[in-house]
């Protein structure tokens, strides 16, 4: 369905602010800052960044997307000696607890977040830098690494190979003793694009293991689809059900990382419990049942996602639905932010919320990030 009539003007004219909102909030070094009036956000994920520097490259911006990658690159060729202790570590069956690992998260300017609570094990970005990078790469018509990039990778990739299987914080930086194949679809996805452009020959074999981990423990039994989370049972001897509902980032199994067809029946499960379970009434999707963040409102970013696997599926009716829901959520100035509230039955969670935190992050980058991803496949 192309976004013809009426909707062309607005599809437009949000690409435009979308771009240039992106653009404003770009550190000179290359860091985005998540949301630049939302004091909890005012740093860079590798997660957020790597996806918002992937819908610059698909809106023309190339310049904008790699001055984000070299950042990384900074970050992680300064992170090398961290990264080589952890490994030998590793390889010596030593314990490593969760605050010596990686952050997820750096100030913009390339410093780590050393003094906050947050949530920092997080190993999704580190594999969503990877496969973004590769689709860098391949804007721009490379079909080799480019040798600046290869101390930095040959990092990430020992890293991500390395501690696939160790419990991290999930995408929405919850659920730290857990695993989740939302990060495992990042790291496959990541370990799989940057292949194309190096000699890591050991790859395959290590894609080949999330693949079937993924199969082997992380489908409900009954009902076929792929679960949010799980866990290493307390005898230790086999993975159990954390949460065993769905959880809207799973979409990612299917786009951008194809780790599964959305055709593949566990898939096909997948996105069918997201439309019954979380798509409202309204056409917004929400992240999983008993979502307390801000009342567990519809997200602009799943959303998009959602409109992205449904454009992949061939049906781009729904796929042009949830853009127009989009368009829907802006401001007067054209800003979308984090989520909405407009289909929660009562708004008593959110209220607690607003007044903890003031209202939902606006602008979101990674709002307008998958907006432009999911403009880009039905307009361009």
């Amino acid at each position: 369905m192309r976004m013809k009539g009426k909707y062309s003007f607005a599809s437009r004219q949000l690409a435009l602010v979308s771009k240039q909102i992106i653009r404003l909030n770009q550190h000179s070094s290359g860091g985005y800052a998540a949301s630049p009036l939302f004091s909890h956000y005012t740093f860079s994920w590798l997660r957020d960044g790597s996806f918002i520097a992937y819908s610059m490259d698909v809106a023309g911006e190339i310049e904008s997307a790699e001055l984000f990658y070299q950042w990384v690159n900074r970050v992680l060729f300064r992170q090398q000696e961290r990264i080589e202790h952890l490994l030998q570590k590793h390889e010596r069956g030593e314990s490593i607890e969760q605050h010596e690992f990686l952050h997820t998260r750096y100030h913009l300017d390339g410093r780590d977040d050393d003094h906050s609570e947050w949530g920092h094990f997080q190993l999704d970005g580190y594999g969503a830098w990877l496969w973004g990078l590769a689709e860098h790469c391949k804007e721009m018509g490379l079909t080799v690494l480019p040798e600046c990039y290869q101390k930095s990778v040959e990092l990430t990739v020992r890293y991500l190979c390395a501690f696939w299987q160790q419990p991290n914080f999930d995408c929405w930086e919850e659920r730290n003793d857990q695993l989740h194949p939302s990060t495992l679809a990042c790291i496959y996805g990541g370990l799989q694009a940057i292949q194309r452009l190096s000699e890591f020959v050991e790859l395959d074999e290590v894609c080949a293991d999330i693949h079937q981990f993924l199969l082997d423990h992380a489908v409900h039994k009954e009902a076929g689809h792929f679960v949010k989370s799980i866990r290493l049972a307390p005898e230790k001897d086999h993975y159990e059900l954390s949460f065993d509902g769905v959880d809207a980032s799973l979409l990612w199994l299917c786009e951008p990382f194809h780790v599964f067809a959305p055709e593949q029946p566990n898939m096909a499960a997948t996105i069918a419990k997201i439309e019954s379970d979380l798509k409202t009434s309204q056409g917004g999707i929400r992240r999983y049942i008993s979502d307390e963040y801000y009342g567990g409102g519809e997200w602009i970013l799943l959303t998009a996602w959602y409109g992205w696997v449904c454009h992949r599926a061939g049906k781009d009716e729904e796929a042009g639905q949830a853009l127009q829901w989009i368009i829907n959520q802006t401001d007067d100035l054209g800003r979308l932010p984090e989520q909405v509230p407009h289909a929660l039955p009562e708004l008593k969670v959110y209220e607690q919320w607003v007044e903890r935190w003031g209202p939902p992050a606006m602008p979101l980058l990674w709002s307008h990030a998958m907006y432009l991803v999911l403009n880009s496949q039905l307009n361009e």
